[in-house]
């Protein structure tokens, strides 16, 4: 099993003039200590988990072609982008270029957005949530176009691209990973059943379930339910200096047992670089034996 950090606090010792320098350090010791991927929240304001909306933020795409320059193993991805916040042709573009600039590390992480007052705040488009997974659906039948052979038009019901021309292409064939995030049964499972590399679940009771609806919809739509990478989003709390790292094992492990292959997990950052030395030496490399 692989580790991920999810990070999601930029309320980091000394403040944004010290922000640039915090991100590179984190960014290197991540890479480091074994973390797999390495990704930042699609969000413009703080959510609510982390703390008030005025805490700093910072745009997601801009900052991951920051820690692009600060690593060289670690995937990169937004965890995950809102599919409204941005016009498909553009979001396909976006990650086309960071995967170019990190050498082939990009991953498409999407989703269909549900903070509205971050979206009304800021003037973004935020339609009724069925319009929002048209969309979504839509946005992913583009950037698989944008990442094929193919420069032909795109007449979807919500959007219109008289030519979907990507040049440079991705360096990773046939595109960058596409993850797709949330747990919804009738309609984001089945779209990561029809488009997406790597499912994006909530460690919890409901786990073995949502997987069980996921091979459904596999079935259903004649996809390999193997082929598709099985990620969790699970806060990996194994205490200040580790002493819980045996218990967070016994949950990997758990996890593993179903076929889980990627966990990730936001730290506190906020406590030191410390902590990402302790996953390091407690943690990632028995969760790798899972």
């Amino acid at each position: 099993m692989e580790l991920g950090l999810h990070i999601v606090d930029f309320n980091l010792p000394g403040g944004p003039p010290a922000l640039a320098d915090n991100l590179r350090d984190i960014a290197a010791r991540a890479e480091e200590a074994g973390f797999t991927k390495l990704s930042v929240m699609d969000h413009l304001w703080q959510i609510s988990l982390a703390g008030p909306p005025e805490l700093e933020m910072l745009e997601a795409y801009t900052t991951l072609g920051y820690l692009a320059a600060h690593t060289s193993r670690v995937q990169l991805l937004a965890w995950v982008t809102a599919a409204v916040y941005r016009a498909p042709g553009l979001l396909a573009k976006s990650v086309t270029t960071l995967d170019v600039l990190s050498g082939g590390r990009a991953c498409l992480g999407i989703g269909a957005a549900w903070f509205e007052d971050e979206a009304r705040g800021l003037g973004l488009l935020f339609p009724p949530l069925a319009e929002r997974f048209e969309r979504l659906e839509e946005a992913l039948q583009i950037c698989l176009q944008m990442w094929s052979d193919s420069d032909a038009p795109f007449d979807g019901a919500h959007y219109q691209l008289a030519r979907t021309l990507n040049s440079p292409q991705s360096l990773q064939r046939p595109h960058p990973p596409i993850l797709i995030g949330g747990g919804g049964e009738q309609k984001t499972l089945r779209l990561v059943a029809q488009y997406a590399d790597m499912c994006n679940l909530f460690a919890g009771p409901e786990l073995a379930r949502k997987l069980d609806v996921l091979r459904g919809h596999c079935a259903d739509v004649g996809r390999d339910y193997d082929d598709i990478e099985k990620t969790v989003m699970a806060h990996l709390d194994i205490g200040p200096a580790g002493e819980k790292a045996d218990e967070v094992l016994a949950q990997l492990k758990d996890m593993a047992d179903l076929g889980v292959r990627h966990v990730h997990s936001r730290l506190p950052l906020t406590a030191g670089l410390d902590q990402i030395e302790l996953y390091a030496e407690k943690l990632i490399p028995a969760a790798a034996a899972l």
